[in-house]
């Protein structure tokens, strides 16, 4: 069975000595020195190895079953599910006021990495109710947050979100869903959801429905779709919880992975809703919570990549063929482990440099989201450019590595008892809800570049341009500097390509979209190493005790800039190849 521990050294190195997180004038940061920050990390981490992670494979293996319209979860999963609300974490970043804990954001994020590492099927049940209460806190009334919030931070209720319909994923505005406006201030819901993570299940008592439809008489597409809270039981004035509502489980999905999560059809007959925010305005209430998700979902490309490098360099380590070329390495045994193989090390290096660069990455993006609910615009301006970043190319490649290490398994990546495919099968998931990542790609090229007039972009740039010029001067910093100028200018170049060729035909600018939301990344994770190598550098200049530590991290960060930058200028002579190519044939000929 694959084992799992909790990456807390590398966590604390991120937070307290490349983003220095106590020095940023960010409400609450001040609080969250290295020995708390150690104690909260160390039991997530135990939590998420010795709960989470056994119950990953009985995930998968037993699956949900759907009886009569009963889902039941897999053995362990309501234990688990208890022990995580008992210990608060769902709340860790929710208001006091309501039972959570009040911590930034960031703190639910790193945690997020663990549990989503350890158990991804099992950690969208409490993430989406936490994105779903999220939305509630940002537009929900006084009443709705009295109603609701309580229970659904400490986990008695958990939460979901309803958009997909059978006929519409991506284009909303097609939504068949209705709400029936009663006159007493109710809505009653009628129509079907598919895709609905977490839509049925046996942990909760009662499970808060975020529902988008339409009103009758609205305007049309998009801009007719409210967003309403329609809970499975309904909840009496004095909290107690009163009849079914008018909503069911049709089905749960059979599916690739995600096999402990029950993915369910939800059919809504006259159910009672309550409009949550403002009528024909639900889609700005929705990506309160979308956008979360995202970011989320990133974790999980991040998560899945972490833990299957592990389970790949224990068996690297372990599995003896061949011998190395240069000399045995292990002459009294029959071969050498096959981590002497220069191509097994350049896998794993691909596999390492990847999970410590998006780690640091997310975190810093975290770091926006807490600026960006304090109030900060150009955070939040940041925050909406490189969300789609976060969700495309993390889990493009999180996927990817996952591929990688169960290679190096040879035939045993391919056989189910080894339990490698499981992180492939759950990875790929990632890739598709929340938004598919071709969507995030046209999202990033076709919105968030030209927005606020191309401002954020250009912050962006600003903020690579300014570390290179600030650390030109530091000893040891070359390796780094000039792979992140030559991938930046790179960046700009694309995007300057798609200024002067978009206008004249937006398929030129959208035929490259997915290789800028790559080169984006890139740039993103050479940016967060130069941060990186910084830090680990003024460590082992000032005498650290663990500088073993640093110089592996100088070793794989000279990799990442020296192997996987250099993807910027593959992905730029893409770009400039423009359109012609890519719509070439007639669609009749495909």
């Amino acid at each position: 069975m694959p084992s799992y521990t909790a990456p807390t050294k590398d966590q604390l190195f991120v937070l307290h000595d490349v983003l220095n997180v106590t020095e940023m004038d960010i409400p609450g940061y001040a609080d969250l020195d290295r020995d708390f920050t150690a104690a909260i990390f160390g039991e997530a981490g135990k939590l998420a190895s010795e709960v989470l992670t056994p119950l990953n494979v009985v995930g998968d293996k037993e699956g949900c079953t759907w009886d009569n319209g009963v889902v039941r979860t897999p053995t362990g999963f309501k234990d688990a599910y208890d022990q995580i609300h008992e210990g608060g974490w769902p709340g860790i970043d929710m208001p006091e006021a309501y039972g959570g804990q009040g911590m930034p954001h960031l703190m639910n994020t790193v945690c997020g990495e663990m549990f989503c590492a350890a158990n991804q099927a099992f950690t969208m049940y409490h993430g989406l109710t936490h994105g779903a209460a999220s939305a509630i806190v940002a537009h929900g009334t006084d009443g709705q947050k009295e109603t609701y919030l309580p229970n659904m931070i400490s986990g008695a209720w958990s939460g979901t979100m309803n958009l997909t319909e059978p006929h519409c994923g991506t284009d909303l505005g097609m939504m068949r869903t209705k709400a029936d406006p009663q006159g007493d201030g109710t809505y009653k819901i009628s129509g079907q959801k598919i895709f609905i993570s977490a839509g049925e299940h046996d942990m909760a008592d009662n499970i808060i429905h975020l529902v988008l439809a339409k009103i009758p008489g609205g305007p049309d597409g998009i801009k007719g779709v409210s967003l309403f809270i329609v809970p499975k039981f309904h909840v009496k004035e004095d909290g107690t919880l009163g009849a079914r509502n008018g909503v069911s489980c049709g089905k749960i999905e059979e599916k690739m992975g995600i096999h402990g999560n029950a993915t369910c059809v939800m059919n809504y007959d006259e159910a009672t809703g309550y409009l949550l925010g403002e009528e024909h305005k639900g889609m700005r209430a929705m990506f309160t919570m979308m956008n979360e998700a995202r970011l989320g979902v990133g974790m999980q490309g991040i998560g899945q990549a972490e833990v299957a490098y592990q389970n790949a360099v224990t068996y690297a380590n372990d599995r003896l063929q061949g011998r190395d070329i240069t000399g045995a390495k292990n002459p009294d045994g029959a071969a050498d482990p096959i981590i002497v193989h220069p191509d097994v090390r350049r896998a794993l290096m691909d596999q390492k440099s990847f999970a410590e660069g998006a780690r640091a990455f997310a975190f810093w993006v975290a770091t926006l989201l807490d600026r960006s609910v304090a109030g900060d615009q150009d955070a939040d301006g940041l925050l909406s450019l490189l969300t789609p970043v976060v969700k495309g190319f993390l889990t493009d490649e999180g996927f990817d590595m996952t591929v990688k290490a169960s290679q190096l398994y040879g035939g045993h990546g391919y056989i189910e008892e080894w339990g490698m495919s499981q992180f492939t099968r759950d990875a790929r998931i990632a890739m598709i809800y929340e938004g598919a990542n071709g969507v995030q790609a046209l999202d990033l090229v076709g919105r968030k570049l030209a927005q606020d007039g191309g401002k954020h972009v250009m912050a962006f740039f600003d903020l690579v341009k300014t570390f290179c010029k600030d650390n030109a001067e530091v000893d040891g910093m070359e390796d780094f500097l000039g792979p992140l100028k030559k991938a930046s200018k790179d960046l700009q170049a694309a995007g300057m390509y798609f200024m002067q060729n978009g206008m004249k035909n937006p398929n030129h600018a959208l035929a490259g979209s997915n290789d800028f939301m790559h080169m984006f990344g890139h740039v993103c994770l050479g940016y967060m190493w130069a941060q990186m190598a910084k830090a680990s550098l003024a460590a082992l200049a000032d005498g650290t005790p663990d500088p073993e530590f640093h110089e592996n991290k100088l070793h794989t960060g000279r990799f990442y800039m020296a192997r996987r930058l250099p993807a910027t200028g593959m992905h730029l002579a893409r770009i400039e190849s423009g359109a012609d190519t890519v719509m070439a044939l007639k669609a009749a000929n495909f």
